[in-house]
């Protein structure tokens, strides 16, 4: 016997037809793997405790009224604000509690530890958010809560424990955030006003201290300065025009004087007065004077009502000369007849006197007027050349005032928000959990899923079926074709007897094949009667 020789490897439909016939041939080891497998692991999922799951929906409903009218304090997403709840509600002793409560977990709690409980039923707990379908709004806006127990009952009233501890987790949150959030504005406000005080008081004493010398004054200083320079003009003006009244009344004075002591002397100075002449000069010099301020002021002037006035005196006087020298040419002929006329000259002596001291009082008047308009005018401009330091003082004051200001009204307007949002959490207007769809009573076991495990022993026992097949096809040395002889042996075949079979044979084997047949039937029936009751059982 020669080495084997390395043929090349057969191809496909050999490999399939090979593999068909190992089937055939080791059929019942297929089968009755298969068989097993299927009906021991869909009648042992039975063993396998029912285990319920009860689920609930809840909305994340938002205020109600517009944000634009109300800004609520809190902008957290929902999955932020489900994380932070989620370790609340699940808390150690919120489980422990609600695990005494329904009596939950009899077995494991004689061999397991409070801390093992615990972790037990987080595992049992799916918390869940849900895709928002409104594409205007991102994030998510529902979230589901389910548990998953062995008793239905105890499982929807689990979950219905949860859902209301959620929901009041979440009033509580959203109440406590509320009077956090306004007593914090509180306390920042109230530090805010005593400050925004003690700027108000600073900017109050800094005007009080420095009064008109402020800027917003500048232009009332302005005329105010103007009018006082105008006045300290007019004044002088008038003080002028009393000392020339003075220096006339003085000569006028001194004339009359001279009228009263002439008794026949040839004196030149008595014989060269003339009082009418100097009268009438000093009348024209008094209009002209008039004519002048009238043609810059009305009047009412104070000043045209007193030149006015001096005219009347002047014509007064005048009037009165007149009337003692009616003929004024003859006055230097006429001088043995002055005792005649001392009379008349003794009024207007004692006139002129009278008017001389009113002159004299009124050139006091306008100097000591003129005194304290030039302090004022002193004062003022004094008060002018400060504005501009002032007015630097006076932009740091303001500055950190009107800071302080509007830090202020950002807090009162903060505050008044937070208020509001407090009030509408109240009343209920604003965002709070809703449910939707309470915790149901479950009706069909959640897991296992018997269905699902006993096509999986199907399929295991098909597997296990084909690998016992393979194993007794490889401890089988029986040669089934003239192919695996040649193969073997590398010999050529001389003669090949065919298979004889008898009548006997041929029944038996007829036999065989349909009793295998109804017991495949059979089995695969069974198989499927056990799926089917599997899957109504659920």
């Amino acid at each position: 016997m020669g080495p084997v020789p390395n043929n090349p490897p057969p191809p496909l439909s050999e490999t399939i037809e090979r593999f068909v016939a190992i089937a055939a041939r080791r059929r019942w080891w297929l089968l009755g793997a298969a068989f097993t497998v299927a009906i021991g692991v869909g009648l042992g999922s039975f063993l396998l405790p029912n285990r319920y799951k009860s689920e609930a929906t809840i909305l994340v409903q938002q205020q109600r009224i517009p944000e634009r009218y109300v800004v609520p304090n809190s902008t957290t997403d929902l999955d932020e604000a489900l994380q932070a709840m989620t370790h609340d509600v699940l808390s150690r002793p919120r489980l422990l509690k609600i695990i005494t409560d329904f009596d939950l977990y009899p077995k494991q709690r004689e061999r397991l530890s409070p801390e093992q409980l615990v972790e037990l039923m987080r595992a049992d707990i799916t918390i869940q958010s849900l895709e928002n379908p409104d594409q205007q709004q991102k994030g998510p806006n529902a979230f589901t809560i389910s548990y998953i127990g062995s008793d239905p009952v105890t499982v929807q009233q689990v979950t219905d424990r949860f859902t209301s501890l959620f929901i009041n987790e979440d009033l509580k949150s959203q109440q406590q955030l509320d009077v956090t959030t306004t007593a914090f504005l509180q306390s920042q406000l109230s530090a805010a006003q005593s400050d925004l005080d003690q700027k108000e008081q600073r900017l109050r004493d800094f005007k009080m201290a420095n009064l008109g010398e402020l800027p917003e004054q500048q232009q009332g200083n302005l005329q105010i300065l103007d009018g006082l320079q105008m006045q300290l003009q007019s004044t002088n003006a008038a003080l002028a025009r009393a000392n020339e009244q003075h220096a006339y009344l003085e000569s006028l004075l001194a004339q009359y004087q001279n009228l009263t002591v002439a008794t026949g002397s040839s004196s030149p100075a008595a014989s060269t007065l003339n009082p009418i002449d100097s009268a009438r000069a000093e009348l024209n010099r008094l209009e002209n004077e008039r004519t002048s301020l009238l043609a810059t002021f009305s009047p009412e002037y104070p000043d045209v009502k007193k030149v006015n006035r001096e005219i009347a005196e002047t014509q007064t006087l005048l009037d009165q000369l007149e009337k003692a020298n009616p003929h004024p040419a003859d006055s230097a002929s006429a001088t043995p007849n002055v005792p005649a006329a001392m009379p008349t000259t003794d009024t207007t002596v004692a006139q002129l006197n009278s008017q001389l001291k009113e002159n004299q009082l009124e050139i006091s008047n306008d100097q000591t007027q003129i005194k304290q308009l030039q302090e004022q005018v002193d004062t003022y401009q004094h008060r002018l050349n400060l504005t501009p330091v002032r007015e630097q003082q006076l932009t740091d004051i303001l500055r950190d005032y009107d800071l302080a200001k509007k830090n202020y009204d950002d807090l009162y307007a903060k505050k008044a928000q937070s208020a509001l949002a407090t009030d509408l959490q109240q009343d209920q207007q604003g965002q709070q959990f809703r449910l939707i769809e309470p915790p149901n009573l479950p009706s069909k076991p959640f897991s296992p899923n018997r269905l699902k495990i006993a096509l999986g022993g199907l399929a295991g026992g098909i597997a296990l079926g084909a690998a016992l097949a393979f194993l007794m096809e490889t401890r089988d040395t029986s040669f089934r074709s003239e192919k695996e002889i040649r193969l073997r042996f590398n010999l050529p075949l001389i003669i090949a007897t065919p298979l004889l079979v008898t009548a006997d044979e041929r029944r038996s084997k007829v036999l065989r094949f349909s009793l295998e047949w109804c017991a495949a039937t059979a089995m695969l029936l069974a198989v499927l009667a056990t799926e089917y009751f599997i899957y109504r059982r659920g």
